[in-house]
Protein backbone atom coordinates (compact mmCIF):
# COMPACT_ATOMS: atom_id res chain seq x y z
CA UNK A 1 0.00 0.00 0.00
CA UNK A 2 1.21 3.55 -0.88
CA UNK A 3 2.26 5.68 1.76
CA UNK A 4 -0.28 9.07 2.01
CA UNK A 5 0.58 12.14 3.49
CA UNK A 6 -2.00 15.11 3.96
CA UNK A 7 -0.89 18.38 3.51
CA UNK A 8 -3.00 20.86 5.80
CA UNK A 9 -3.92 24.04 4.49
CA UNK A 10 -6.07 27.12 5.68
CA UNK A 11 -6.50 30.57 4.11
CA UNK A 12 -3.04 32.38 3.75
CA UNK A 13 -1.11 28.97 2.99
CA UNK A 14 0.88 29.40 -0.10
CA UNK A 15 3.12 26.51 -0.16
CA UNK A 16 0.90 23.68 -0.30
CA UNK A 17 1.01 22.79 -3.82
CA UNK A 18 4.60 22.65 -4.13
CA UNK A 19 4.72 20.26 -0.89
CA UNK A 20 2.41 18.27 -1.99
CA UNK A 21 4.14 17.95 -5.48
CA UNK A 22 7.42 17.30 -2.98
CA UNK A 23 5.79 14.01 -1.45
CA UNK A 24 4.34 13.24 -4.96
CA UNK A 25 8.09 13.30 -6.28
CA UNK A 26 9.21 11.51 -3.52
CA UNK A 27 6.74 8.46 -4.03
CA UNK A 28 3.71 9.08 -1.67
CA UNK A 29 0.02 9.87 -2.72
CA UNK A 30 -0.41 13.29 -1.37
CA UNK A 31 -3.61 14.95 -0.74
CA UNK A 32 -3.89 18.72 0.05
CA UNK A 33 -7.16 18.98 2.86
CA UNK A 34 -8.29 21.83 4.26
CA UNK A 35 -8.38 22.25 8.40
CA UNK A 36 -12.36 22.61 8.68
CA UNK A 37 -12.96 19.56 6.97
CA UNK A 38 -10.46 17.54 9.63
CA UNK A 39 -11.87 19.46 12.63
CA UNK A 40 -15.54 18.52 11.33
CA UNK A 41 -14.48 14.81 10.56
CA UNK A 42 -15.24 14.87 7.06
CA UNK A 43 -11.33 13.67 6.67
CA UNK A 44 -10.02 11.79 9.10
CA UNK A 45 -5.93 11.84 9.84
CA UNK A 46 -5.84 8.08 10.86
CA UNK A 47 -6.02 7.16 6.77
CA UNK A 48 -2.71 8.74 6.19
CA UNK A 49 1.34 8.18 7.76
CA UNK A 50 2.22 11.51 7.05
CA UNK A 51 0.95 14.78 8.83
CA UNK A 52 2.13 17.76 7.14
CA UNK A 53 1.74 21.51 8.18
CA UNK A 54 3.38 23.72 5.07
CA UNK A 55 4.85 27.59 5.03
CA UNK A 56 2.59 30.41 4.38
CA UNK A 57 0.95 32.88 6.26
CA UNK A 58 -1.99 30.71 7.51
CA UNK A 59 -5.02 33.16 9.12
CA UNK A 60 -2.55 35.77 7.65
CA UNK A 61 -0.25 35.29 10.71
CA UNK A 62 -2.48 37.64 12.78
CA UNK A 63 -1.40 37.61 16.50
CA UNK A 64 1.91 36.07 15.77
CA UNK A 65 3.10 34.10 13.49
CA UNK A 66 1.21 30.41 13.35
CA UNK A 67 -0.72 31.33 16.48
CA UNK A 68 -3.71 30.39 15.32
CA UNK A 69 -3.36 27.43 13.70
CA UNK A 70 -1.41 26.13 16.84
CA UNK A 71 -4.90 26.90 18.96
CA UNK A 72 -6.79 25.19 16.09
CA UNK A 73 -4.11 21.95 16.49
CA UNK A 74 -4.23 22.25 20.64
CA UNK A 75 -8.08 22.96 21.01
CA UNK A 76 -9.73 21.30 18.26
CA UNK A 77 -7.62 17.89 16.73
CA UNK A 78 -5.42 17.21 19.93
CA UNK A 79 -6.77 14.20 20.38
CA UNK A 80 -6.88 12.71 16.65
CA UNK A 81 -3.06 14.46 16.91
CA UNK A 82 -1.92 12.03 20.16
CA UNK A 83 -3.59 9.23 18.87
CA UNK A 84 -1.60 9.85 14.87
CA UNK A 85 1.45 10.15 17.24
CA UNK A 86 0.87 7.26 19.15
CA UNK A 87 0.25 5.20 16.13
CA UNK A 88 4.14 6.45 15.32
CA UNK A 89 3.40 8.44 12.57
CA UNK A 90 5.59 11.21 11.26
CA UNK A 91 4.63 14.87 11.77
CA UNK A 92 6.24 17.78 9.32
CA UNK A 93 5.98 21.54 10.25
CA UNK A 94 7.68 23.82 7.45
CA UNK A 95 8.46 27.50 8.48
CA UNK A 96 4.93 28.47 9.13
CA UNK A 97 4.06 24.78 10.34
CA UNK A 98 7.25 24.73 12.30
CA UNK A 99 6.28 28.18 14.19
CA UNK A 100 2.44 26.24 14.39
CA UNK A 101 4.26 23.21 15.71
CA UNK A 102 6.17 25.02 18.30
CA UNK A 103 3.43 27.08 19.65
CA UNK A 104 1.29 24.43 20.04
CA UNK A 105 3.76 22.52 21.88
CA UNK A 106 4.51 19.80 19.87
CA UNK A 107 8.26 20.67 19.70
CA UNK A 108 10.33 20.82 21.30
CA UNK A 109 8.55 18.69 23.73
CA UNK A 110 11.36 18.06 26.39
CA UNK A 111 10.47 15.99 29.14
CA UNK A 112 7.50 15.01 27.84
CA UNK A 113 6.11 18.37 27.82
CA UNK A 114 4.11 17.87 24.96
CA UNK A 115 0.99 19.95 24.18
CA UNK A 116 3.22 22.93 26.44
CA UNK A 117 4.93 25.76 24.97
CA UNK A 118 8.51 25.47 25.75
CA UNK A 119 10.27 27.52 23.11
CA UNK A 120 8.96 30.20 20.38
CA UNK A 121 10.29 32.02 17.01
CA UNK A 122 10.84 35.22 17.45
CA UNK A 123 11.03 38.23 15.00
CA UNK A 124 14.49 37.85 13.05
CA UNK A 125 17.22 39.93 14.19
CA UNK A 126 17.33 42.06 10.91
CA UNK A 127 13.53 43.46 12.14
CA UNK A 128 12.32 42.58 8.99
CA UNK A 129 11.55 39.68 6.14
CA UNK A 130 14.31 37.46 5.48
CA UNK A 131 14.39 36.26 1.68
CA UNK A 132 17.62 34.22 1.17
CA UNK A 133 18.69 31.05 0.68
CA UNK A 134 21.12 29.53 3.37
CA UNK A 135 23.60 26.59 3.85
CA UNK A 136 22.49 23.91 6.67
CA UNK A 137 24.32 21.16 8.51
CA UNK A 138 22.65 17.90 9.45
CA UNK A 139 23.24 17.69 13.40
CA UNK A 140 24.97 14.69 13.99
CA UNK A 141 23.53 12.44 16.40
CA UNK A 142 19.98 13.39 15.52
CA UNK A 143 17.03 11.44 16.09
CA UNK A 144 15.26 12.68 13.20
CA UNK A 145 14.61 10.24 10.48
CA UNK A 146 14.35 12.71 8.28
CA UNK A 147 17.84 13.68 7.91
CA UNK A 148 19.26 9.86 7.33
CA UNK A 149 22.23 9.89 5.09
CA UNK A 150 22.76 13.58 4.72
CA UNK A 151 26.75 13.81 4.90
CA UNK A 152 27.07 17.21 2.86
CA UNK A 153 25.82 20.82 3.26
CA UNK A 154 22.08 21.48 2.14
CA UNK A 155 20.94 24.61 0.27
CA UNK A 156 17.85 26.04 0.84
CA UNK A 157 16.05 28.98 0.72
CA UNK A 158 14.59 30.78 3.93
CA UNK A 159 11.09 33.58 3.72
CA UNK A 160 9.98 34.07 6.84
CA UNK A 161 10.15 37.61 9.43
CA UNK A 162 9.40 35.44 12.82
CA UNK A 163 12.27 32.24 12.51
CA UNK A 164 14.76 33.31 15.32
CA UNK A 165 14.75 29.82 17.67
CA UNK A 166 14.69 30.53 20.88
CA UNK A 167 14.20 28.36 24.73
CA UNK A 168 12.43 29.32 27.52
CA UNK A 169 15.79 28.33 29.80
CA UNK A 170 19.77 26.83 29.13
CA UNK A 171 18.77 23.59 30.39
CA UNK A 172 16.05 22.85 28.40
CA UNK A 173 18.48 23.52 25.05
CA UNK A 174 21.11 21.51 26.64
CA UNK A 175 18.72 18.70 26.67
CA UNK A 176 17.51 18.85 23.84
CA UNK A 177 21.14 18.39 22.18
CA UNK A 178 21.84 15.45 24.63
CA UNK A 179 18.71 13.58 23.76
CA UNK A 180 19.60 14.47 19.61
CA UNK A 181 16.80 17.08 19.04
CA UNK A 182 18.32 19.72 17.09
CA UNK A 183 18.29 18.30 13.59
CA UNK A 184 19.37 20.94 11.21
CA UNK A 185 21.81 24.37 11.88
CA UNK A 186 22.41 27.48 9.52
CA UNK A 187 26.28 27.25 8.70
CA UNK A 188 28.32 29.03 6.31
CA UNK A 189 29.41 28.18 2.93
CA UNK A 190 32.55 26.07 4.41
CA UNK A 191 30.20 24.77 6.99
CA UNK A 192 31.50 26.83 10.21
CA UNK A 193 29.32 28.41 12.52
CA UNK A 194 28.37 31.79 11.50
CA UNK A 195 26.43 34.68 11.98
CA UNK A 196 24.12 37.04 10.13
CA UNK A 197 23.46 36.56 7.19
CA UNK A 198 24.63 32.99 6.95
CA UNK A 199 22.16 32.95 9.93
CA UNK A 200 19.18 34.75 8.44
CA UNK A 201 17.13 35.24 12.07
CA UNK A 202 19.36 34.78 14.98
CA UNK A 203 18.51 31.38 15.89
CA UNK A 204 19.97 30.32 19.43
CA UNK A 205 23.32 28.36 18.14
CA UNK A 206 22.36 28.38 14.74
CA UNK A 207 18.95 26.41 15.08
CA UNK A 208 17.28 25.85 11.77
CA UNK A 209 15.19 23.11 12.14
CA UNK A 210 14.29 20.55 15.69
CA UNK A 211 12.41 17.14 16.37
CA UNK A 212 10.60 16.08 19.17
CA UNK A 213 12.62 13.22 21.37
CA UNK A 214 11.17 10.54 19.14
CA UNK A 215 12.29 12.05 16.07
CA UNK A 216 9.01 11.86 14.57
CA UNK A 217 8.00 15.08 14.85
CA UNK A 218 10.22 17.79 12.61
CA UNK A 219 10.01 21.44 12.32
CA UNK A 220 11.82 23.63 9.83
CA UNK A 221 12.33 27.17 9.10
CA UNK A 222 13.90 26.81 5.30
CA UNK A 223 11.77 25.71 2.69
CA UNK A 224 12.66 22.14 0.91
CA UNK A 225 10.10 22.02 -1.43
CA UNK A 226 11.30 24.86 -3.15
CA UNK A 227 14.92 23.30 -3.97
CA UNK A 228 13.33 19.90 -5.10
CA UNK A 229 14.64 20.36 -8.39
CA UNK A 230 18.36 20.79 -10.15
CA UNK A 231 16.72 24.21 -11.68
CA UNK A 232 15.53 25.32 -8.81
CA UNK A 233 19.60 26.12 -7.71
CA UNK A 234 19.98 29.83 -7.94
CA UNK A 235 23.65 28.69 -9.77
CA UNK A 236 22.57 26.18 -11.71
CA UNK A 237 23.44 27.31 -15.12
CA UNK A 238 26.75 28.29 -13.48
CA UNK A 239 27.55 25.24 -11.31
CA UNK A 240 25.81 22.71 -13.08
CA UNK A 241 22.97 20.28 -12.41
CA UNK A 242 22.81 18.03 -9.52
CA UNK A 243 20.15 14.99 -10.23
CA UNK A 244 18.14 16.52 -7.37
CA UNK A 245 17.72 19.79 -5.64
CA UNK A 246 18.94 19.49 -1.82
CA UNK A 247 15.70 19.83 -0.15
CA UNK A 248 14.54 16.52 -1.84
CA UNK A 249 15.92 13.81 0.42
CA UNK A 250 13.98 15.02 3.57
CA UNK A 251 10.56 13.92 1.64
CA UNK A 252 12.60 11.17 0.23
CA UNK A 253 13.33 9.78 3.77
CA UNK A 254 9.88 11.00 5.36
CA UNK A 255 8.06 8.63 2.83
CA UNK A 256 11.13 5.63 3.17
CA UNK A 257 10.47 5.80 6.77
CA UNK A 258 6.58 5.64 6.33
CA UNK A 259 7.09 2.44 4.05
CA UNK A 260 9.18 1.03 7.36
CA UNK A 261 6.37 1.63 9.86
Amino acid sequence: MSVRAIILRAAGTNCDVETEYAFRLAGAEAETVHINRLIRGEVSLGDYQIFVIPGGFMYGDDIAAGAITANELKHRLREKIDRFVSDRKLIVGICNGFQALVRAGLLPSVNGATWRQQATLATNDSCHYEDRWVYLKAEPGSTCPLIEGVDSLLYMPVAHGEGKFLVEDTTLLTTMMTQGQVVLRYVDRNGNPAGYPWNPNGSVLGIAGVCDPTGRIFGLMPHPERHLLPTHHPRWTREGLKERGDGFVIFKNAVRYAEKT
